[in-house]
């Protein structure tokens, strides 16, 4: 088969599935590994797809319109969710005041959380009894309950966080692109974590590798203005950025 048919099925499958493996294209194209990887570097060079690890997706991102339930989200990703929270439950000390965003990453986060000592403050019920089982303190913020997250949002939260300061906080997300930064579907949502990042010092956000190839609604904060945990990162592009940590390779 020419390079020019090979490329064509190559790009043809990624506009189906939006994302393939090297091992499907192996087995489509009856050649090597290093053959298609070779493709793919040369495809990714013309601009006609995103090479990643393991792998290619689309150039256009997914976008994502609404939010799941948590029951859904719940177990997307399972295994890549507590690689990132096992390292970020390291991050929290005696003495910090904490903020957690409502999500099921950060809920991972709680769930491994062992420094009782910190305050914490959540905009996720959820969590709120979680932390409190452990014996944490923890206080909630006024607001509107939200359905499909569990979470209190509103202009009443969003001025209730206006009053702290946080030292460190972990929040989710449902996208993100150096040019959009991190988005979620839901302008209120959207707002209660611009505000709680605003307040934060030390600010993380909790992803897994699949977010990078996503963008929804709104737009809560910059792609720099907090480090990224991450299993692994899927566009080798992003690999300059110094705000990114992958816990598969600590």
């Amino acid at each position: 088969m020419l390079a020019e048919e090979r490329w064509g099925a190559i790009l043809d499958l990624v506009e189906k599935q939006k994302t393939v493996t090297v091992q499907e294209l192996t087995d489509l194209l009856n050649t090597s590994e290093s053959t298609v990887r070779r493709d793919l570097n040369q495809l990714d060079h013309m601009g006609k797809l995103n090479k990643v690890h393991g792998g290619a997706t689309c150039i256009d991102p997914q976008y994502v319109l609404s939010d799941q339930t948590m029951t859904e989200k719940y177990e997307l990703n399972s295994e890549e969710k507590e690689k990132i929270a096992s390292y970020a439950c390291q991050l929290i000390g005696p003495d910090d005041f904490v903020y957690i965003d409502a999500g099921t990453t950060t809920e991972r986060l709680v769930d491994r959380i062992e420094e009782t000592h910190a305050l914490f403050v959540t905009n996720s019920i959820a969590h709120a009894r979680k932390l409190l089982m452990k014996g944490c303190r923890v206080i909630l913020p006024g607001g509107e309950l939200k359905t499909a997250t569990e979470a209190l949002v509103g202009a009443d939260t969003v001025e209730w966080l206006r009053r702290y300061q946080f030292t460190i906080g972990f929040w989710g997300t449902n996208g993100i692109s150096v040019e959009t930064g991190f988005t979620t579907p839901e302008v209120n949502e959207a707002m209660v974590k611009e505000m709680s990042m605003r307040h934060t010092k030390k600010r993380f956000v909790l992803a897994d590798a699949e977010k990078f190839t996503r963008v929804s609604l709104v737009s809560f904060g910059e792609f720099d203005s907090a480090i990224i945990l991450t299993n692994h990162v899927p566009d080798e592009h992003l690999l300059t950025y110094k705000n990114i940590v992958e816990v598969d390779k600590l």
